[in-house]
């Protein structure tokens, strides 16, 4: 006699488990408080265009005008939104007295790349800049901010810009 041997993880039960758990994400506060604080300070630009470049690939996480889409209402991607607006507005904020502890390296985060983040692009394809773009964003930041100078190997020398 040939006993078939059935498998308790039916593609119908791991579904279940994996909607349960989604469900249950979802009751985990963090990553829905949604607020933009009322500007304190703004900078004073050293262009229009400067602003409008920041506007487009930096406000998000770096400003008290963060755009909320929908899905930064859905766990596990809100707790991701939520800590790179956290941290965004901690290092470098254009609306907090003295613009944060990173403003003066503004400039060179993104012309190393480090900005904006490589996470956030894909969603905010507006924020891809040009080089041309990136090259004037750069130049603007450091009018605006302060920090190095653009040297030609893109190396960062000595802060004492605290």
């Amino acid at each position: 006699m040939h006993l078939t041997r059935q498998s308790h993880w039916s593609p119908a039960r791991i579904l279940g488990l994996l909607l349960g758990l989604f469900i249950v994400l979802q009751l985990v506060p963090y990553g829905r408080a949604h607020a933009n604080p009322s500007a304190a300070v703004e900078p004073q630009w050293d262009s229009p265009s400067t602003r409008a470049l920041f506007d487009r690939a930096c406000a998000d996480c770096h400003s008290h005008r963060t755009k909320w889409p929908w899905y930064s209402n859905v766990a596990p991607v809100s707790w991701l939104v939520q800590n790179h607006v956290d941290e965004g507005r901690h290092k470098f904020n254009i609306n907090t007295p003295g613009f944060g502890r990173d403003a003066d390296e503004a400039a060179s985060q993104v012309r190393k790349g480090a900005m904006p983040e490589k996470t956030y692009l894909p969603m905010h394809p507006e924020a891809r800049l040009t080089d041309t773009e990136r090259d004037q964003l750069i130049r603007g930041l450091q009018a605006t901010f302060g920090g190095e100078p653009e040297a030609g190997n893109g190396e960062s020398g000595d802060n004492d810009g605290d």
